[in-house]
């Protein structure tokens, strides 16, 4: 049970530092959160508040394929780039939302940063 705290606490620290202080008119978020099936990316505009682009591994496309679950997070990341590719967003900052970044967490920006997202 400690361990299980323990590591809520660390989660927790890394989300609370890794969010920016104050957002700034002209960039926009792409925000991750991943359970232990599932992830999801968003690009929010935090100064008019509003979700520009989501994009979900719950969705109809993603839930038909039979992969794991790295290369679905770098299919999620590649159809959120081809949203936001429309719009005229100028600089992305990645909010990890407390996650380490390194497995599917990893293969989502980079199949996005091949997308076009620049960040």
């Amino acid at each position: 049970m400690k361990a299980l705290k323990v590591k809520r606490n660390q989660y927790l620290r890394r989300r609370k530092r890794s969010k920016k202080a104050f957002p700034v008119k002209d960039e926009m978020r792409m925000c991750i959160f991943k359970s232990t099936k599932h992830i999801e990316a968003q690009i929010i505009d935090d100064f008019n508040q509003v979700t520009l682009a989501s994009a979900s591994s719950k969705e109809k496309d993603f839930s038909k394929k039979k992969l794991n679950k790295t290369d679905l997070a770098a299919l999620v990341g590649k159809s959120l780039s081809e949203r936001v590719k429309g719009k005229k967003i100028k600089k992305i900052y990645f909010d990890r939302n407390g996650f380490r970044y390194h497995g599917r967490v990893k293969s989502l920006v980079e199949a996005a940063r091949e997308g076009g997202i620049n960040f």
